[in-house]
């Protein structure tokens, strides 16, 4: 059985890498979040946050992404150009910023950067646009 085992192991050494990657990007996500003290809210809180604290929504998505629907009223910055903007955000330093992107990982990334740039509340969009979506909430194009 060990030996097996031990050829399995040696033949499929490449999927089996591949599969253990998978599984440390899909736990990485959550646990960077968390250690870089990144608040997720859900579609329901953040239009709360828009509505009530007229919180600013940054869209990190790329070009093509954006122009097929985004939330109303976000600013659209590309995750690549964040760097860029930072100086034109500080405005926005004593809002509360909601980065929002497809799915919820480049969003994350963004409000680490935000953050670390010494913004205080800041959110990633859990879900991104498509948990935005699914809660029946507007885009606009």
């Amino acid at each position: 059985m060990e030996a097996k085992i031990l050829t399995f192991v040696q033949a499929q050494w490449p999927l089996l890498l591949a599969a253990v990657a998978l599984i440390i990007m899909i736990f990485k996500g959550p646990l960077t979040r968390k250690a870089a003290g990144i608040s997720e809210v859900d579609a329901k809180t953040a239009v709360q946050l828009i509505n009530h604290e007229e919180a600013v929504v940054i869209d990190v998505r790329e070009q093509k992404e954006w122009a097929q629907g985004h939330l109303p009223g976000a600013r659209h910055i590309p995750l690549g150009d964040l760097p860029k903007y930072m100086k034109d955000l500080e405005k926005h330093r004593g809002h509360h910023v909601i980065c929002q992107c497809a799915s919820g990982m480049r969003s994350a990334r963004a409000a680490a950067s935000l953050k670390k740039a010494g913004f205080d509340k800041i959110y990633s969009l859990k879900g991104g646009i498509s948990a935005w979506r699914g809660a029946g909430l507007p885009v606009e194009k």
